[in-house]
């Protein structure tokens, strides 16, 4: 294969791992196998990254990233205070339970990070991004609707991250192979939106 600046590699093998992760899971992501995915020498990989945990912390933000650019992609932009919130909470629920298995690999990381130090550090990173992340997103709502947040937004996103993990785990335990989401669980991630909203609000929030 012709040479290729680092700066392209980069990305082609963080593509290359997140693809054999989600098809194999993270343990089969060996800097061999992930040199093999995209034809490239072994060496290449560790040249690139350094260490594996390099890789894996350049594999977690490519994942967050990608749910961060869904959900504001899906913002709508105007509507109900509400509705919006409604709209990017299933957007995100889109991305984080679709068939291409990233929230699985999420998973996966987060249940090895328990005995990894190293994988730990990266995690800890992510859930501290996430969580900032949707507070900016919560107050840059509610200023362009000239509302005051009833409790600071940190406290209400991670009390929203907390509830829609959790739904997201027991979605895709009890979910078949192809199979859509049931009323149930929408019905379970709607409640979880007004009461998010009711947080933000101050009061009891019905949405739909």
């Amino acid at each position: 294969m012709a040479h290729v600046p680092a700066s392209e590699r980069r990305p082609q093998l963080v593509r290359a791992a997140i693809d054999l992760m989600t098809r194999e899971g993270v343990a089969a992501g060996s800097t061999r196998a992930i040199a093999a995915e995209l034809g490239v020498a072994q060496a290449t990989v560790h040249y690139t990254f350094g260490t594996k945990k390099d890789l894996y912390r350049a594999v977690v933000e490519q994942l967050t990233a990608e749910f961060v650019g869904q959900v504001r992609d899906a913002a709508p932009g105007d509507g109900p205070f509400g509705e919006q919130i409604r709209a990017m909470v299933h957007a995100l629920w889109a991305g984080a339970t679709g068939e291409e298995g990233r929230c699985v690999l999420l998973d996966e990381f987060a249940a090895l990070a328990l005995r990894d130090p190293d994988l730990q550090d990266v995690m800890r990173g992510l859930q501290h991004e996430i969580e900032t992340t949707a507070s900016q997103m919560l107050e840059a709502l509610a200023a362009a609707h000239e509302l005051e947040l009833a409790l600071p937004a940190h406290d209400i996103a991670t009390h929203f991250l907390t509830g829609f993990d959790g739904l997201t785990d027991r979605y895709l335990v009890l979910r078949r192979a192809g199979e859509q989401p049931d009323a149930e669980a929408l019905r379970a991630l709607d409640l979880l939106v007004a009461t998010t909203v009711g947080l933000c609000l101050g009061s009891p929030a019905r949405i739909g």
